[in-house]
């Protein structure tokens, strides 16, 4: 069911929380994921276009061609060898986590820095620098304010138009450095790396940070996702759902659930509602960690479905189960834990626990 709603410039528009309309907008070809035909802009102005290699923000053919070239470095296979040093990365931390004793900030000891190591491994950043990248990482990616998110951005643009440049000079096993041997040039190569960035670091410590909350609420939680880590994850990803939305503009006028969408109108996909949608899944606000059955829309639909999909799975099926069996008696310090309600990306900027 899709239902009008008005956008932030005034402009008449749709949403729907209902999971079969979400992913059939998704699907179609004819709905854009280029923002600035979403009227988002408050004041009435457009949003500029996407810059070269912002794939995310772009349709077809542009983003078929980045598309094309990204997908092979995120197969499953790829992702089974990273299975191991996630492992590597999530005990390293484990054992600094049992070292300094309880209490620990999770989002600080481990929700933030597993995949923000694996970002690093992804791209290729030397170990010198991962303190220095990590920093402006965090701080872009949700724990600063509007100045500093301006300041570390730029600085990470800088960051990463060096790294390109000095993987075509000297490549190394990573991502970067493959794509480096392509056509790419090295404004596209740099905002592929702010994408992935984006894309992969706040999402995933999110999930382990809020996943773990999640599992402290519920009777044996821990026990369950260490004894069947898969529908676990699954079944936290449908739930909690930490990117809640998602906006596609109708590039021409389409009909749908009755209704006529004109061209130019944007449609709000409540991706949150719709992995809670009755019609779709069984009792659908009750977590089941071990749920059988139909696929969630955390991960998105369609072309642009999450391209880290796989990643952010082997970290959370690495992640969420070593921590459980690390520490059984895994508890919340503090009861009441603050929603980060400042991001896009649903989260928690901290979360104190003991054992």
């Amino acid at each position: 069911m899709l239902k009008p709603m008005i956008y932030p410039d005034g402009h008449s528009g749709w949403e729907t929380r209902d999971y079969a309309t979400a992913r059939a907008v998704l699907a179609d070809p004819r709905f854009s994921a280029r923002p600035e035909l979403m009227h988002l802009a408050p004041d009435g102005s457009e949003l500029p276009p996407a810059e070269p290699g912002a794939f995310l923000d772009m349709d077809a053919p542009e983003h078929t061609r980045y598309r094309r070239l990204l997908t092979g470095k995120f197969t499953v296979r790829r992702m089974r060898v990273l299975s191991e040093m996630v492992e590597r990365i999530a005990a390293e931390h484990l054992d600094a986590m049992e070292e300094n004793g309880p209490p620990v900030d999770l989002v600080e000891a481990y929700a933030q820095p597993v995949p923000a190591q694996m970002i690093c491994e992804m791209l290729g950043v030397s170990y010198e620098e991962r303190d220095h990248f990590q920093q402006h990482a965090m701080v872009v990616t949700g724990s600063g304010d509007g100045d500093a998110v301006v300041t570390s951005f730029a600085a990470l643009q800088d960051f990463l138009r060096g790294l390109v440049k000095a993987k075509r000079a000297k490549p190394t096993d990573d991502l970067l450095s493959d794509l480096a041997t392509t056509e790419l040039t090295d404004e596209e190569l740099t905002n592929i790396g702010v994408v992935l960035l984006g894309a992969g670091l706040d999402t995933t410590a999110n999930m382990l940070a809020l996943g773990t909350l999640t599992l402290l609420g519920q009777p044996d939680g821990l026990a369950a996702m260490r004894a069947e880590p898969e529908p676990a994850v699954e079944e936290l990803l449908r739930h909690l759902t930490v990117i809640p939305f998602l906006v596609r503009a109708a590039l021409e006028d389409v009909e749908l659930d009755g209704q006529l969408i004109r061209a130019g109108d944007a449609v709000t996909l409540q991706l949150g509602a719709a992995n809670r949608d009755p019609r779709w899944f069984d009792e659908p606000d009750r977590v089941d960690l071990g749920r059988k059955g139909k696929g969630h829309l955390a991960f998105g639909h369609g072309v642009h479905q999450c391209l880290g999909q796989q990643l952010a799975r082997v970290q959370l099926r690495v992640g969420l189960p070593a921590l459980a069996s690390r520490f059984p008696g895994l508890r919340l310090v503090e009861q009441e834990v603050a929603m980060r309600d400042d991001a896009f990306i649903r989260g928690v900027h901290e979360l104190r626990v003991a054992w």
